[in-house]
């Protein structure tokens, strides 16, 4: 399988990017182990986490996410084998976002000792509290790396001019950059990313990971109508694409799949990895079924029909 450097870095990884999110939350640590095992049993090695997940099931700290992989690695004793990323600064049940020197020397040492690990390799800025000086908090990642606990760094949730003064000081201060992008971007979520982030990428050599890449399960065609919000627990969550725009997607994407004989899940993603400075989409799956629309993503290439029939519906 090819794999993709990361930015300016030497970490390589496949094109999928498994999402850690629901380890400890709908699944349970033997169910957790069995994806992991099935996901890097097929070739794919990227595995993306955050200190917070899931803090939203008991409303503490978060950290089981963290703490499953921990024990996973542990027992497989594969550390070397997985590019692990994992993030710093978002909202918890007791704390708010932080992204201090101060918090981030507190939160390294946690997830650390919740991962079983020596060092991560990639780690992020979560979220922005947008108070702390952008040097201050790159500061803190360059002790962290002198340190050998994290190799390189990246971002998320960041505002287009905070990102810009984080690459005007790392040059300025010789600090460390930003190597890769985490930002919400799929074929219903387009405009955000596509006018503001992706000249960024472009400027400063990002490597981009999409979150919500299938848009909280929307784009995997399983939610239709407002009855079928009932059948998970993101039902919520994508009752807000249920537009004529929202289902012209669902139509293109339901096309493009049977001309393939795929899903509409695949085809999503192999749409995100048509796009320029797209690496790796970010995705969860909580079963071997959703496990295979992943693993057939890279496989599928689409022609200019296909992109030009998707570019429509999503523009």
């Amino acid at each position: 399988m090819k794999k993709i450097i990361i930015g300016e870095t030497d970490l390589e990884v496949a094109p999928i990017n498994l999402g850690g999110n629901v380890f400890g939350w709908t699944l349970n640590e033997k169910q957790s182990f069995d994806i992991l095992d099935a996901f890097t049993a097929e070739g794919f090695n990227y595995i993306d986490t955050a200190d917070m997940y899931s803090y939203w099931v008991d409303g503490g700290a978060g950290g089981q996410s963290e703490t499953i992989l921990g024990q996973w690695m542990k027992s497989r004793g594969n550390r070397k084998d997985v590019i692990l990323a994992t993030k710093v600064g978002g909202q918890t049940g007791v704390h708010p976002v932080d992204t201090s020197k101060k918090h981030i020397l507190e939160s390294v040492d946690k997830s650390l000792q919740r991962l079983q690990t020596d060092y991560i390799d990639l780690y992020y800025t979560h979220f922005d509290d947008e108070k702390t000086p952008v040097e201050e908090t790159l500061e803190a990642y360059d002790d962290i790396i002198k340190a050998g606990k994290v190799r390189y760094i990246a971002a998320s949730n960041i505002a287009p001019e905070r990102l810009v003064a984080s690459f005007e000081a790392s040059e300025k201060y010789g600090l460390p950059k930003y190597q890769a992008l985490q930002p919400h971007y799929n074929l219903v979520e387009r405009a955000g990313y596509e006018s503001t982030y992706a000249p960024l990428a472009e400027q400063y050599n990002l490597s981009v990971f999409p979150y919500w890449s299938l848009a909280s399960g929307f784009l995997t065609g399983k939610y239709r109508s407002k009855d079928d919000l009932k059948k998970s627990v993101r039902g919520a969550d994508v009752e807000k694409y249920l537009t004529d725009k929202g289902l012209s997607i669902l139509q293109a994407l339901d096309a493009v799949s049977k001309r393939y004989n795929s899903t509409p899940a695949t085809v999503a993603l192999a749409w995100l990895l048509e796009q320029p400075h797209i690496a790796a989409p970010i995705v969860s799956a909580t079963s071997e079924r959703q496990l295979q629309t992943l693993f057939d993503a890279p496989k599928l290439t689409l022609d200019s029909e296909d992109l030009k029939l998707l570019d429509t519906a999503s523009k």
